[in-house]
């Protein structure tokens, strides 16, 4: 029996669901910051801001596999591998990881106490409740980062729609269990991690299942393979440095502040990185939908296809991260207040959220022209690139926190990336696609911005008190960043068609 085709599903749809799947984990990831904070307190959220950072961290024992597995199982429908490979390949990097995850699991538990008592900077919370949640802590990150192999295997099988249904179902479980387990059970770091543990469980099953179940068919199962491995070992090791500098780029601050400040400190710079962040879950359904079309797009040797999608991929990104970014940039200090009703709060982290925004902006500006690096297989660039920028960045982070603290090392971000977009989409621009920088440049992102930034800009002075009410902040704030997306979708041209058809086609099915 031959093995069945992996259909390609609509991009439309798929981007569309998974749109509302991550404004749905924003909610159920974000909304609740506020929640945690009064019933556990400011330190302990420091405690949690350094989980999402350990998470982070471990993808550099991912060894580039997660990204590789979705490029390699894209690359099927492409004629370029059997079922029987692809089992293969799956399986080998599924054991591979499970043996990283239980190692770092352990390695995390044998730090715990000396993190809790000679790192971190807690005033309040015990050391020794610190270094059990830190323990717990290691487990679950460990489990997180086993789901990241399945996330990779399904979006490269083309099942968006499928994993986006079990992301919905388990962020839900994740952070309304939380809330309640901490409101009636205990509200306590210990209980707010095993609670995180038994849904990451229960998550990577389902993803096996959802994984196994959308496989072609194979006359034998997989198995593990040094073979399989070796075939991407190339791509993958790319990936691994490019993965590793990019930890060191992104992490560095938050591992020196994490020394560098009390906890309660560490808590602020934390909420306005994940204020900030949030702007990658506004554009990461656009690439889980994109990824493994450019790839199957290189791979069939359909350039003029692969040009538009870049181009139309590139307009996405500057409309809604881009966009929403700028109402960060303009309104920080708003955005806090609306969210947690704190004044003080906000006051305090409104100046790190500007520049942190600022510098999200400049690399979700930059993931376009990643993608087409990588569906080329060129990871080269991004290497070099990103080691040049650790080796200037290390030292100015060092010198620059202690003496002016953690808004500094916001402003270094948003220069770093800065450099990125002026420099590296130029270097990239030598090598392929050589006619679509200035395209780039021009139409996919300087157009649309200056059409939005010139709205929020003028918002911004003539509105110089907010409202009273945090319903009525909150919805003035909705109103200035819709008007300021509907400005910028009018601005961008390939996006414009694609969206007024996409209208028309609704209000037809609605006649």
């Amino acid at each position: 029996m031959s093995a069945r085709p992996i259909r390609p599903s609509s991009m439309s749809r798929d981007v569309i669901a998974t749109y509302g799947t991550q404004a749905w984990t924003a909610i159920m990831g974000i909304a609740f910051v506020p929640v945690y904070i009064r019933y556990l307190g400011i330190e302990a959220y420091g405690i949690i801001g350094l989980f999402a950072t350990l998470q982070s961290m471990l993808v550099i024992l991912d060894l580039g596999m997660t990204p590789t597995l979705t490029r390699e199982i894209a690359r099927f429908s492409g004629g370029e591998r059997d079922s029987a490979e692809l089992r293969d390949l799956l399986r080998s990097v599924e054991i591979s990881a499970s043996l990283i995850g239980l190692t770092a699991a352990v390695g995390i538990w044998a730090a715990s106490d000396w993190l809790a008592h000679s790192w971190l900077q807690s005033q309040s919370i015990p050391p020794a409740e610190v270094a059990q949640a830190l323990a717990i802590m290691g487990a679950v990150s460990a489990l997180r980062f086993v789901e990241g192999i399945f996330r990779g295997a399904i979006l490269g099988l083309h099942r968006q729609v499928l994993y986006n249904g079990i992301v919905v179902v388990t962020s839900t479980l994740r952070g309304i269990g939380a809330i309640i387990i901490l409101a009636k059970i205990s509200p306590t770091l210990e209980a707010f991690f095993v609670w995180q543990g038994l849904i990451s469980i229960t998550t990577v099953a389902a993803l096996a299942w959802a994984t196994y179940g959308a496989l072609p068919f194979s006359e034998r199962p997989g198995r593990f393979s040094w073979l399989a491995l070796k075939s991407v070992w190339r791509f993958a090791a790319g990936m691994l440095g490019i993965s590793l500098l990019a930890l060191l780029l992104t992490q560095t601050d938050k591992i020196l502040l994490s020394r560098l400040l009390s906890l309660s400190d560490f808590a602020g710079y934390m909420l306005a990185t994940v204020v900030a962040g949030a702007l990658e879950l506004v554009i990461s359904p656009l690439f889980q939908a994109i990824t493994p079309r450019m790839s199957r797009l290189h791979a069939a040797g359909d350039g003029a296809g692969f040009v538009n999608l870049y181009h139309l991929g590139a307009q996405i990104v500057t409309v809604t991260g881009g966009v929403a970014g700028l109402m960060l940039f303009a309104f920080p200090d708003w955005v806090i207040l609306a969210w947690t009703a704190d004044t003080a709060l906000a006051a305090r982290v409104a100046p790190i959220l500007r520049w942190l925004a600022l510098g999200y902006v400049f690399n979700l500006l930059m993931w376009m022209p990643y993608q087409a690096q990588l569906a080329y297989r060129w990871t080269g660039l991004a290497l070099r690139i990103n080691l040049v920028a650790v080796i200037v960045l290390v030292p100015v982070l060092l010198w620059t926190v202690p003496r002016f603290g953690p808004t500094s090392a916001a402003m270094i971000w948003a220069a770093l990336n800065a450099s990125y977009v002026l420099i590296g989409l130029h270097l990239m621009h030598r090598r392929i696609l050589h006619a679509e920088k200035w395209r780039w440049y021009i139409q996919d992102v300087t157009i649309p911005l200056a059409y939005a930034g010139a709205w929020i800009g003028t918002i911004r002075w003539l509105v110089t008190t907010p409202p009273s009410s945090r319903i009525g902040l909150a919805v003035l704030l909705a109103g200035i960043a819709a008007l300021a997306f509907a400005m910028a979708c009018a601005a961008a041209s390939l996006l414009r068609p694609e969206v007024l058809a996409f209208w028309r086609k609704r209000m037809l099915s609605l006649q």
